[in-house]
């Protein structure tokens, strides 16, 4: 058998090329105890916090408690399969999520596994869950107006893009309606949405799917599933994860809106965890760094300097509230935290009004710094004058004998909260919603019944759609209420009442 001198050379040469001379070490220890999530781990003595680990089942968790003889791990998975004594490896890496196109129109779970039977997400880059948040000098203040399609929350507590505005109230007040009207107005406005649901009822987040679905939403968003059967330590990470996924649109010039339902939920959760570490437990049996929990969450939306690409990621926390209880533990952590809040009360939400924003203590603290200028001259007493009126309506309850004067600020009180009235899923556009305000605030409902409001305005529309349609589209286009325009504004409407209250209630109109 002969042997060819240059093959036997080149195969050498190949080896020697591709030798590598580092040795695979990898730390292993042994699983102490396991349960309800978590496990105590002996031997990993270099592992470091946050970093991945690998049971022999192939679960992963993540490191969550360095103590002096063992590690408490955080199960990501099921941990009824992972027994006393089994090995685990440390992966040398933090828990990252699958970012880019693929992730959009997706329902999968805090760790980037698809659950809507769609294949797999074939992402190409991948994020750090946990990134320290950008600094002061990357940002800029927030200037650009989110319309949520709402004219309660766009007239008295505007949202701008990078701004973090919490929804707060008690169970089945409207909170989760208010978001998910808000991503559908994104439509055509570029923002890519994520919603992190964290401890719902599965039935609850598949309903809001096709919902999405339905007034095509889910092409430019994505849904991040905790359910409440899902172990606590994925509700716990799945705000993170959701961030991540966001913020790769953020960092690359681009605009984001995430809601996370809700974050009274991920802490308990995270209460959960801390307990069974055995962590100090604090006010209400919460750990003490609760509260840095949500700051290093909330924190990572902004607006991004011209500098990074101008990119933002807004937020729109969600937190359950007992008995309207605003001055619990979480409620107050996540207010102090957030830029203003948008506070629901259950009285206002059965007497009919939806949604069921309280204007007194709901407030924006970007204001009208973020709101569309036409919206700003329309709608600047508002919020102060509703808040009034309740007052008032609280008082003439008590049967006093009214004045004049008095008695035509209650009745154009009634009819400017039937005008804030809105159906679920119909958000509006800012410009229709700047028509509604301005007839209301400068006194064109006044002749209306407050109970023929919501018809008195659909007729409105339609009639400056159809006939006033250049009016229309230069406030499109200047989103500035100048005194032309007003004046227009004001001829407009009066044209409009002329033929409305003549033919008894818009027979004129649907002509």
């Amino acid at each position: 058998m002969k042997f060819n001198a240059d093959e036997i050379a080149s195969v050498l040469r190949q080896e020697i090329e591709q030798f590598d001379s580092q040795v695979d070490v990898r730390e292993v220890g042994t699983v102490i105890e396991v349960g309800d999530g978590i496990a105590r781990v002996h031997g990993l003595s270099n592992v470091m916090a946050s970093e991945m680990v690998q049971f022999s089942d192939g679960v992963e968790g993540l490191a969550f408690n360095l103590e002096e003889n063992s590690v408490g791990i955080i199960i990501l998975g099921d941990y009824l399969e992972i027994n006393e004594g089994d090995e685990v490896k440390s992966l040398g890496r933090l828990l990252s999520v699958p970012v880019g196109e693929a992730v959009i129109g997706r329902v999968m779970d805090p760790l980037g596994n698809p659950l809507d039977g769609k294949g797999p997400i074939d992402a190409t880059e991948r994020r750090p869950v946990e990134v320290i948040a950008t600094g002061v000098a990357q940002r800029q203040p927030v200037r650009e107006s989110l319309q949520t399609g709402l004219k309660a929350v766009d007239s008295m507590t505007p949202i701008g893009r990078g701004q973090r505005e919490l929804i707060i109230g008690d169970r089945k007040t409207g909170k989760t309606a208010i978001a998910i009207d808000t991503i559908i107005n994104q439509r055509d406005s570029g923002v890519k949405c994520f919603y992190v649901a964290i401890g719902q009822k599965d039935s609850s987040v598949a309903g809001m799917i096709a919902e999405l679905e339905k007034h095509g939403a889910m092409d430019y968003t994505t849904v991040i599933v905790s359910g409440s059967s899902s172990p606590a330590p994925l509700q716990y990470v799945a705000p993170y994860a959701g961030t991540a996924m966001a913020e790769h649109y953020m960092f690359n010039g681009e605009h984001a809106l995430i809601v996370y339902d809700d974050l009274s939920k991920q802490a308990v959760a995270y209460r959960q965890l801390s307990l069974l570490m055995r962590r100090p437990p604090g006010r209400e049996a919460y750990p003490g760094d609760v509260f840095y929990c949500h700051s290093r969450l909330l924190e990572r939306s902004a607006k991004l300097s011209d500098a990074l690409g101008g990119g933002s990621l807004t937020s729109l926390p969600i937190v359950e509230t007992l008995e309207g209880e605003v001055s619990a533990y979480i409620p107050t952590n996540v207010i102090s935290i957030t830029d203003g809040q948008i506070y629901l009360q259950p009285d206002l939400f059965f007497a009919g009004q939806r949604p069921a924003m309280n204007a007194g203590i709901s407030v924006s603290r970007v204001g009208g710094a973020a709101q569309v200028k036409a919206m700003k001259k329309v709608a600047g007493g508002l919020r102060l004058d509703l808040a009034a009126f309740r007052e008032l309506e609280a008082f003439a309850q008590l049967g006093t004998e009214l004045d004049k004067a008095t008695q035509s600020r209650l009745d154009r009180g009634y009819r400017m909260v039937e005008l804030l009235k809105q159906p679920q899923y119909k958000p509006m556009h800012v410009v229709d919603q700047v028509f509604g305000i301005f007839a209301g605030t400068r006194g064109y409902l006044d002749a209306v019944p407050a109970r023929e409001v919501g018809a008195w305005e659909e007729a409105m529309l339609t009639f400056i759609h159809d006939r006033k349609n250049d009016l229309w589209q230069k406030l499109d286009e200047t989103k500035d209420l100048t005194d032309e325009l007003e004046a227009e504004m004001h001829a407009a409407m009066k044209e409009f009442n002329e033929h409305y209250l003549t033919a008894g209630g818009g027979a004129e109109t649907k002509k």
